[in-house]
């Protein structure tokens, strides 16, 4: 006949309330402590510029590096993924290397309100004329051999998107620019271009006027 178990043993083999709570406390304390890890994890997965891309050049998000960053309310303002089309977007002002990628500085390719020319120069450049720099663009046309009209702004702040500098024997006086300029603009300058104008680049006094 089995043995009936003693008051004791029953008692052993009940659970301890203590334990239970102990238990609880720590499962709460964990959870808690998950709950404000996940709560202060605000960051967002951002595009970065690993180097310079200059205005008018169109990137996928394989051309940027992912990294998360903590931006808070400011996420909206910088390029993510996920806002960035298979066929890639156009850079519409420089994004320096290492830099977030703002959403405003692209756009996509069939919205993009600004053309791409590439003006030579007459001689050395300004010192301040880089890419990303803004640049005046001034322009003469000749009345005759050697005689030029007023000078007048054509383009008022074109970026520069790249110097490129003269290459082989039948380079010209000075490096050619590459600008961005408004589309509408596209005419004028080709005409002064074609006509042989006398063309000058000045920095402009004020980044992003025009």
């Amino acid at each position: 006949m089995p043995e009936r178990p003693t008051r004791s043993g029953r008692e052993r083999r009940r659970a301890d309330p203590r334990l239970l709570l102990g238990l609880a406390l720590v499962v709460g304390s964990t959870v808690g402590v998950w709950a404000v890890v996940e709560a202060l994890d605000d960051t967002t997965e951002v595009l970065v510029a690993p180097s310079t891309v200059t205005a008018g050049s169109r990137v996928t998000v394989a051309d940027l590096r992912v990294e998360s960053a903590r931006l808070g309310a400011l996420a909206d303002g910088y390029l993510a993924p996920a806002d960035v089309p298979e066929e890639g977007v156009v850079v519409t002002r420089t994004v320096r290397g290492g830099e977030l990628v703002p959403a405003a500085s692209v756009d996509d390719a069939g919205t993009v309100a600004n053309a791409t020319v590439v003006v030579p120069s007459r001689g050395p450049l300004a010192r301040e004329i880089a890419a990303g720099a803004f640049v005046d663009v001034w322009a003469a046309g000749e009345l005759e051999r050697g005689l030029f009209e007023p000078p007048a702004v054509l383009v008022a702040g074109a970026e520069v998107a790249a110097v490129l500098e003269p290459e082989g024997m039948i380079a010209g006086d000075g490096p050619s620019v590459e600008l961005l300029i408004p589309r509408a603009k596209t005419a004028a300058v080709l005409e002064a271009l074609a006509s042989g104008d006398a063309i000058d680049l000045v920095p402009a006094t004020m980044s992003g006027t025009g």
